[in-house]
């Protein structure tokens, strides 16, 4: 593919204190991302770079080698750099644990901005499955590389979270404050996922144009003790990001007997008891399971 001409690149704005490597990482992430181009496409040439930007070939080289680290291009010697693929990254849907700790345990470092954190009237069916209109409305948007990966909106129950400010959870794991500070510990939930477009507003935070296919995860979660602890929803940009649902055979197992009744049932007509017959037939299949085992 032809190199992608240098004269649609912006300028640089040296007004700022901002290492002009940094700002010329910045320059060409933005224009990359905002042309779309595909994998492959080729840049301009360092020295063509080092005249459209007024700048050093070092400074060039160290741009470079920032968008590289990132897996944003790839560098061959002597020749322009091309965009790379994009990176895929992983999460798994029907685990508790939040998008920070899993991306932890892979080794990638993912950045968090809080945009807003306070408190808000919730919709409907979030009071509902918090049974109270006092909660808190979390904003952040995630990043891997300083490329924009997930925006979440949580709902948190004000009484649990005393003190808990914005700050705490800047490039945090929401779940490892909740738990250092509070004590409190993810437990089971319900996770739904959806596709839906971006509309202008998660677009810009997205950094991608209206309309893109976005996934849309939605979960509810209780704490450790069976309390509602959290309602969020995360949108994600689909070209980075894949959905892994591990599948496993499900452990089946028989009980001797079944747990008694409060009161116990009059007999049925006939003289047959039903609660009887069944504990007859699970003791009469625990003893053929038991005579089995003593074969095998």
């Amino acid at each position: 593919m032809a190199p992608a001409t240098h004269d649609a690149l912006p300028v640089l704005d040296r007004s700022g204190d901002t290492p002009l490597h940094a700002q010329v990482a910045a320059q060409l992430r933005g224009y990359i991302r905002a042309n779309q181009l595909a994998a492959g496409a080729a840049l301009p040439s360092e020295a063509a770079l080092c005249e459209r930007f007024g700048v050093a070939r070092s400074v060039v080289r160290q741009a470079l080698g920032a968008l590289a680290a990132e897996g944003l291009i790839q560098r061959e010697s002597g020749r322009p750099a091309t965009v790379a693929a994009p990176q895929e990254h992983r999460r798994l849907v029907q685990r508790s644990t939040g998008l920070y700790e899993q991306f932890a345990q892979s080794g990638v470092a993912l950045q968090t901005r809080v945009l807003a954190f306070a408190r808000a009237e919730p919709p409907a069916e979030v009071a509902e499955f918090f049974g109270t209109s006092r909660l808190l409305l979390l904003e952040r948007l995630r990043h891997v590389a300083d490329a924009p990966l997930a925006y979440v909106r949580t709902w948190l129950p004000v009484d649990a979270v005393p003190g808990l400010r914005a700050e705490d959870l800047a490039d945090a794991s929401l779940h490892g404050v909740l738990t250092r500070r509070f004590g409190l510990r993810p437990g089971a939930g319900r996770n739904q996922i959806r596709a839906v477009a971006a509309d202008a507003r998660l677009a810009g935070l997205l950094d991608a144009p209206a309309g893109t296919p976005l996934l849309m995860l939605q979960g509810r979660g209780m704490d450790q003790h069976g309390r509602p602890l959290e309602w969020f929803t995360t949108w994600h940009r689909a070209e980075q990001l894949v959905f892994d649902v591990d599948v496993s055979m499900g452990h089946e197992s028989v009980q001797p007997r079944l747990q008694p009744p409060a009161a116990q049932p009059d007999p049925a007509p006939g003289g047959h008891d039903p609660l009887a017959r069944a504990q007859a037939l699970v003791a009469e299949l625990s003893a053929e399971l038991a005579r089995l085992r003593g074969q095998s």
